[in-house]
């Protein structure tokens, strides 16, 4: 049985399949070549579509990777945020920040190439507030900057880009060093660890946090990444 010929005809009765397929397929080739590389043809090579199948959904290059930096927003949003229709009217007070913590950087870690892309893309659009998972993330700071659990004074937006900028660079740093594929947990827990220590003493008011300031106090040292 040739699957790639049942996968193909099961996507042309499937609009939706296809365009998944090929998105997923410009996600592997983004996190390969970035914006500038990324070619139609070769998405729809590797989605298993004809380049006309492709074009009929992306008319253009600049179109699909717009769709592709949207499609990863929903992707981490939903690795960090969850289900959109749980989080939308969230209380600050219910979020549990060391999860989120973890889980932002345990995606980060898991898909180095991919956010970093991401990043560099939103950062240099237009309006980045246009983005899901950035407009989620500052406006998740903003509601938690207008309660008392909040140091005052506190920068916003500045502090969302310190925040990104951080996660999903660090894990290009670690994996120059050699073994970061072999230790994506703890590099990840590490790098979540020091957020929320510098959040705890920086932008929170530590003493609303009790578990948050047990677990930064239990850390203790942190292993070095191997070559440093």
């Amino acid at each position: 049985m040739d699957i790639a010929a049942t996968a193909r005809k099961r996507r042309a009765r499937d609009p939706q399949a296809t365009r998944e397929a090929i998105l997923e397929a410009a996600c592997v080739r983004l996190a390969q070549d970035g914006p500038e590389g990324l070619s139609l043809s070769e998405v729809a090579h590797l989605a298993g579509v004809n380049r006309g199948t492709a074009y009929q959904h992306f008319e253009t290059r600049e179109k699909l990777v717009r769709a592709t930096t949207e499609w990863v927003s929903w992707k981490l949003y939903r690795a960090v945020f969850g289900d959109p229709e749980q989080v939308r009217g969230r209380p600050v007070e219910t979020v549990d920040v060391a999860e989120l913590s973890d889980r932002m950087a345990g995606f980060a870690m898991a898909n180095p190439a991919l956010c970093r892309i991401w990043l560099l893309t939103v950062l240099a659009s237009p309006d980045p507030s246009s983005d899901v998972f950035w407009r989620e993330y500052l406006e998740s700071i903003n509601r938690f900057a207008a309660t008392d659990l909040a140091q005052p004074g506190i920068d916003t937006e500045a502090l969302t880009v310190i925040m990104m900028a951080g996660t999903f660079l660090w894990p290009v740093w670690a994996e120059a060093r050699g073994d970061a594929a072999d230790r994506r947990g703890a590099l990840a827990q590490r790098f979540a660890d020091e957020c929320l220590r510098l959040s705890l003493f920086g932008t929170m008011r530590a003493e609303h946090y009790p578990d948050v300031l047990d677990r930064v106090k239990k850390r203790g040292g942190a292993p070095p990444i191997a070559g440093e």
